[in-house]
Parts: structure tokens; sequence; C-alpha cells
């Protein structure tokens, strides 16, 4: 038997209030726009970093499987590892130089 489906119905405060889902923290002092903008800029460049920092730990499994097949012996054509041996080289400077651009760009 399936559970009956509830709704929640708005109580008589939320329709005095003109609140219609919203939730208000009374604990905080009021933002000003400037103070905002401000937060949700550092909000956007903490994400962005994060996305960054994201990017680099995926560059350097790539270059961890890179590696792994320019290692790999005569299972792979020689081409494929001779480029995969580049990637394995060259990902790990692409990563420390795509982190010290964001390291330069959070201290300005």
């Amino acid at each position: 038997m399936a559970a009956p489906h509830l709704t929640a119905a708005p109580n008589a405060s939320d329709k005095e209030a003109g609140a219609a889902g919203e939730v208000y923290d009374l604990g905080r002092s009021v933002e000003t726009v400037a103070q905002r903008i401000r937060r949700l800029q550092q909000e956007a460049r903490m994400l962005a970093r994060e996305q960054v920092e994201a990017l680099a730990h995926d560059f350097n499994v790539l270059a961890e499987r890179a590696a792994e097949i320019a290692d790999g012996g005569e299972a792979y054509p020689a081409g494929v590892r001779d480029l995969a041996s580049r990637m394995a080289t060259d990902v790990p400077q692409k990563v420390q130089a795509l982190l010290s651009i964001m390291n330069r760009a959070s201290q300005g």
C-alpha cells in the first residue's frame, strides 16, 4: 500500500508576511548591495579556484595514465607511446603553470 501524498499548507503568518516559501534569517544584519556584490564575487572566486584545482587533479591523473601507456612496451604502437611520453612530461608542467597563474591572480 502506498503512503498518502502530503502537501504542506501555508499557515496564516506566512500569508500575512507575503512569504510563499521564502525564508528570512532574522539573526543577520541586512546586507547592503555592495556587501552582497563583494560576497558573491568572493564566492565566485572560491568556486573558480575549486574548479581549477579539480582540473589540475584531472590533468595529473591524465599524466599518470599517459606515463603508464608510454611505459607499456610493445602492447602500444610506437607513435602512441611517443605521444603519451610527451604528454606525461608536458601535462604536469602545464598544471604547475595553471596553478601558478591562479595563485598570482588570488594575491593581486
